[in-house]
Order: C-alpha cells, then sequence, then structure tokens
C-alpha cells in the first residue's frame, strides 16, 4: 500500500515538475517548495521585484492543479470588506427583501495577495484569520473557506513608498517566505526564447491534469519515519533564534524577537514533504538545513542595532546551524 501511495506520489510530482518547468525557467527550488506547502496547506509570501514571474508562476500553479483561483491586487484604498465580502440587499419573489451574503475574492483555493504590503494595516488584518482558520467571520456568522485553502501573496522589496510592513502576528501565519531574483544572462534569454508568440502556443496548449489524487496522499507523511537527533535538531534550531536562549554572540546583540513554536512544527512536516518527494521515508539533517532559511527567515526579528547594521539574516541563520552541527559531533 505505502509502495503504491510513493509510486503515485512521484508519477504526479513529476508531471507537475514538467508542467512548471515548461512555463518558468530557473525556479525549480520554488517550484519544488510550492508544491510542499499545498500539502500542507501553508502560505507563501513571495518577495522580488517586479517583472520577475511571481504572479504567472502562481496562476501555472493553480491551473495544474484545477483549483479555482482568485488575484487580489492590494492597494492603500482597498477596504477589509473588499475581500471577504458582504451582505447584499436582494428582492425575493413575494416582493420580500432580505440580505444574503456575497462572498468576496478570498473565497478561492489558490488566493494570490499581490503586493499585499500595499494594504493597510486594517485591510491585512483580514487576511489572519482566512490564513489560520481557513474561515471568515462576518457579522458574527462564520463562513468557510474552500478546502485546500492558500494564500500566496507576493510584496515588492524596491518600491517602499506608500507601503505598510506587515504585522509579525501576520508575517508567522505564513509557512515559507521565498525569494525571487533577477534572472541571469541564460536564464533570461531562455525567458525571451520561451516567450516568443510561436512559442508561447505550443506550451500553451498542453493538458491540464485533474488532480484530486493529490489529497488522497496526504497519509503519505505519517508513514516518514523522525529520529530524535532530528526533533532534538529542530528544537535546538528554533529556540536558538531567542536572544534569551541563544549561545550565538550575534543573536544576543542583533535579534529582537526569534521564531515562534510554529516554525518548529512547519520545518518538521515541511522535511517530510521533502523527503517524500525525493523517494524517501526518511529525513536527513540536509532536509532540515535546505528548508530552516526559507521557514526560519521572516520570524526573526532584527532589533535597531541589526537593522541599522543590515545583518544578513541568511548568514545568521547559517550560524546557528553550523553551531549546532559542531555540538552534534562532539
Amino acid at each position: 500500500m505505502l509502495e503504491t501511495k510513493m509510486e503515485k506520489l512521484m508519477l504526479l510530482y513529476s508531471d507537475y515538475n514538467r508542467f512548471m518547468n515548461s512555463r518558468m525557467v530557473g525556479c525549480e527550488e520554488i517550484i519544488k517548495k510550492l508544491f510542499i506547502s499545498l500539502m500542507l496547506q501553508g502560505n507563501i509570501l513571495l518577495e522580488g521585484p517586479p517583472g520577475v514571474g511571481k504572479t504567472s508562476m502562481v496562476k501555472h500553479f493553480s491551473e495544474f492543479f484545477s483549483l479555482s483561483f482568485s488575484r487580489i491586487q492590494f492597494t492603500p484604498d482597498l477596504m477589509p470588506l473588499d475581500i471577504i465580502g458582504s451582505n447584499i440587499l436582494k428582492e425575493g419573489k413575494g416582493g420580500d427583501r432580505f440580505f444574503e451574503f456575497y462572498k468576496g475574492p478570498l473565497f478561492a483555493n489558490i488566493v494570490l495577495g499581490d503586493e499585499i504590503n500595499r494594504a493597510t494595516p486594517k485591510t491585512q488584518s483580514a487576511f489572519l484569520e482566512a490564513m489560520e482558520e481557513k474561515q471568515i467571520t462576518f457579522l458574527g456568522k462564520e463562513y468557510p473557506l474552500p478546502d485546500p485553502f492558500m494564500v500566496i501573496a507576493t510584496q515588492n522589496p524596491i518600491e517602499l513608498e506608500g507601503t505598510y510592513p506587515l504585522p509579525e502576528a501576520q508575517i508567522d501565519r505564513f509557512l515559507m517566505k521565498l525569494f525571487f531574483y533577477y534572472p541571469d544572462f541564460s536564464s533570461l534569454k531562455k525567458i525571451i526564447i520561451k516567450n516568443e508568440p510561436s512559442n508561447r502556443e505550443n506550451t500553451g496548449q498542453a493538458e491540464v491534469k485533474l488532480n484530486h489524487e493529490l489529497f488522497k496522499l496526504k497519509s503519505l507523511e505519517s508513514e516518514v519515519v523522525v529520529l530524535d537527533d532530528i526533533k532534538n535538531f529542530i528544537t535546538k534550531l528554533v529556540v536558538s533564534t531567542h536572544p534569551k536562549h541563544s549561545d550565538l554572540a550575534a543573536v544576543k546583540r542583533y535579534v529582537l524577537y526569534g521564531a515562534s513554536p510554529r516554525a518548529g512544527i512547519y520545518l518538521l512536516r515541511a522535511a517530510k514533504w521533502k523527503a517524500l518527494l525525493e523517494n524517501r521515508i526518511n529525513i536527513s539533517f540536509d532536509d532540515i538545513k535546505s528548508l530552516a532559511f526559507d521557514i526560519l527567515n521572516h520570524r526573526i526579528i532584527l532589533n535597531f542595532d541589526g537593522e541599522s547594521e543590515y545583518v544578513d539574516i541568511q548568514a545568521l541563520i547559517q550560524s546557528l546551524i553550523q553551531k549546532l552541527e559542531k555540538q552534534y559531533r562532539e
């Protein structure tokens, strides 16, 4: 039974990779992590300059799985009701009037929040319940969101005027923060060639698969073997991001708040799916190391000294991992 499910997963993941990589160039790791996030129904924050394909990737992602897709363009004047919906007055056949809830763009399987940091804190907060509870509450009544439900938000690191930093409570609700970068010469040339009219037509006609089988494979997560050393490593890594408990001088000096317990939970679960996608039923330390930055980077909040001295969070996380590895070798 386990072997059959693993075979189905590998076949599905192979089709997914082929589909996505035929449309996106140089994004193999991000494509893989989007798949992992969908299996966990975790939310993703994509950060990168404009024009590098963030929105296109999310559209292709939802297209492959035949999931409903909704795009919300965040602007300073966007209100919470523009996202979650509102009551509208309707008239029945007998002339009686009644209110009916009109569902907003939040009611989709994949919700793309474009430039989320352009919205005011009041509007950003409308996302909080949806991202965590998979439901919204309007006038005391709860409305469940579609299953599966996943928010993929983008933000532009270049244009900061007129933007509002995401509150820590909302940042923590993102499973991963992934970074898009400008393509190098080779990748850019492939993108230009791929987007010629004749080539766009060829890739656009590919068959889209209806992959309901995907969600029947979720039980595979419980089959993955996790050693105590791995659990201890994850726990120590998360704890060591806190200045009060860390042995690393840089953390004590530059970090205001460390990662939450949610980071440890996500890191373990994401590592399980990474192992499964590589046709393994056991987690390695390399799985943890390859996902640590994506899951921890947005949860580590620098203090004033850290911000003013432009401390590199990636280097900080790498130092924590190296210190822990040294302890394990000893």
